[in-house]
């Protein structure tokens, strides 16, 4: 097979592309959804809820959370893992979820989670009955009923109750009905998710390796392992090098060749785009660190900075927060990676001012 070789401008331009952050915006939410295969959750809402922000990024300022409330009501978007995720994608996970914690030989660490869900099955049966009979439910309205404590050196130590809700989610028996505030309420799978096909394991994971490649559209084969959902694409796609970083990529062939058109965009922090920092600092020379966990003497470029995409590159960051008592984006400074042009300057500008509009703020600017 041919070794495609891409300059950085090529990979940049189809990592964009991919990511629906070209000139092109998609057609609407469940589109975007698709293309980006996942939304993130994750509580922080410095600026906005992150699912809310990447859509915002791709739609503009046509978007409203609304859409997101609808699209998960209907069910035609499903939550999975802290995940939004078309409905139709769980048909790739069900046949894992039937043989979970895993097949074959387990890892020390999936024969721990597999005994301790072993000896507390009264509990599991426990939950099952509740749900079933008053579902759907906050983890909080769920009673405590484990025998032995779930043990961990972080914040999950003796959290019985909502371990046990993420292992049956996984084992395909539980699932988030929706939200009250930000609380999960948790029902019965059955009740939740639609009735579909159960995909073979070793297809289904060639298959998602496909769509994540499709949604990166330049990513490595092999990456660290992280939760839930992987960096790496396996042997999707065909093989490339990049001039000037080392090691082999899997690029997408659907993106070869094709027109470029750019646009601004202001990222979330939790943004694909950037997601894998070291993909971000090979393909786009970007360095970046969410810093909301340093102390604010320690940040360089803010609490929740945005990203900010100009055409195929990341050209700085902007710190800014959302001070809904007061009624106003705060923009407190605008980070420059490379001087900015005068084109760029009206650009993000712009742009800011856009999602001041979207988030129905005032704008205040840096003084």
């Amino acid at each position: 097979m041919v070794v495609h070789e891409l300059s950085r401008t090529d990979a940049r331009r189809i990592a964009v592309r991919a990511q629906l952050l070209d000139g092109s915006r998609p057609a609407g939410l469940l589109d975007a959804v698709r293309g980006l295969t996942l939304l993130q959750l994750d509580p922080t809402a410095a600026i906005a809820p992150n699912a809310d922000l990447v859509a915002w990024s791709r739609l503009g300022s046509s978007y409203t959370p609304a859409m997101l409330t609808a699209a998960l009501a209907d069910r035609s978007l499903l939550e999975l893992r802290a995940l939004i995720r078309p409905s139709e994608d769980l048909a790739l996970y069900r046949d894992e979820m039937a043989h979970w914690p895993g097949r074959g030989e387990l890892s020390s660490w999936r024969v721990h989670l597999r005994d301790w869900v072993r000896a507390n099955d009264a509990c599991r049966q426990d939950i099952l009955d509740r749900l079933g009979s008053a579902g759907p439910l906050p983890s909080r309205d769920i009673p405590d009923t484990c025998m032995v404590p779930w043990k961990s050196t972080g914040w999950t130590d003796n959290r019985n109750v909502t371990q046990m809700l993420e292992f049956m989610v996984g084992r395909g028996e539980v699932a988030v009905a929706g939200r009250r505030g930000g609380d999960r309420l948790w029902d019965l799978a059955t009740r939740v998710y639609p009735d579909g096909p159960v995909i073979p394991a070793d297809e289904a994971r060639r298959i998602r390796d496909e769509r994540r490649l499709r949604a990166l559209g330049i990513a490595r084969s092999r990456a660290p392992e992280v939760p839930v959902e992987p960096a790496h694409v396996g042997e999707a796609g065909e093989p490339a090098v990049v001039e000037g970083v080392k090691g082999t990529w899997r690029v997408d062939p659907s993106q070869l060749g094709r027109p470029f058109s750019g646009r601004v965009a202001l990222l979330s922090p939790f943004d694909r785009l950037i997601h894998d920092r070291k993909r971000a600092a090979e393909l786009f020379g970007f360095d970046y660190q969410l810093e909301m966990y340093k102390p604010a003497a320690k940040r360089r470029w803010g609490y929740f900075a945005l990203p900010i995409l100009y055409g195929d590159r990341l050209v700085g960051k902007l710190d800014a927060a959302a001070d809904r008592k007061a009624g106003v984006l705060r923009v407190h400074a605008i980070h420059e990676d490379v001087p900015f042009t005068d084109d760029v300057t009206a650009a993000v500008a712009g742009e800011i001012k856009e999602l001041a509009g979207w988030l129905e703020l005032d704008l205040e600017p840096p003084r």
